[in-house]
């Protein structure tokens, strides 16, 4: 479940957002990134509700970048949009709470642990900043 269409559409708003002097509208983004008005409405909603976007109303309303590019993580993006921390498996952090209920006989657990943690690591330290460099 690392990135879903939902995390990715995030992403790329932003992106757009980022170039932009002033608020755009969800319809704005919407048509410039061809994905249905009200999925990408609720993705900017959480946005802004994660403080990551700021939402302005009325005729010139939208939305606009809160921060600056540099201090949007990744990781804050998709666990904003997802309402979690991104997980490359169904694994967790900790044995008491694994999902399957075999932690104690699981012998890759602590490699999946290990790898989520560097995921997370990585897209913590990932700015909106560095994907608009690449």
């Amino acid at each position: 479940m690392l990135i879903t269409k939902a995390s990715e559409y995030a992403i790329l708003s932003l992106i757009i957002l980022s170039k932009s002097a002033n608020p755009l509208r969800s319809e704005t983004l919407s048509n410039d990134l061809q994905i249905p008005k009200s999925f990408l409405a609720k993705i900017l909603q959480s946005l802004a509700k994660s403080d990551i976007l700021k939402s302005y109303k009325g005729v010139n309303g939208g939305f606009s970048l809160a921060k600056d590019t540099k201090d949007i993580s990744m990781l804050d993006v998709i666990k904003s949009v997802e309402g979690k921390t991104p997980a490359v498996f169904e694994c967790s952090p900790s044995i008491k709470e694994c999902p399957s209920n075999k932690a104690h006989i699981c012998s890759i657990w602590p490699f999946l642990n290990k790898l989520q943690g560097k995921i997370d690591i990585f897209l913590g330290e990932l700015s909106l900043a560095d994907i608009l460099e690449e």
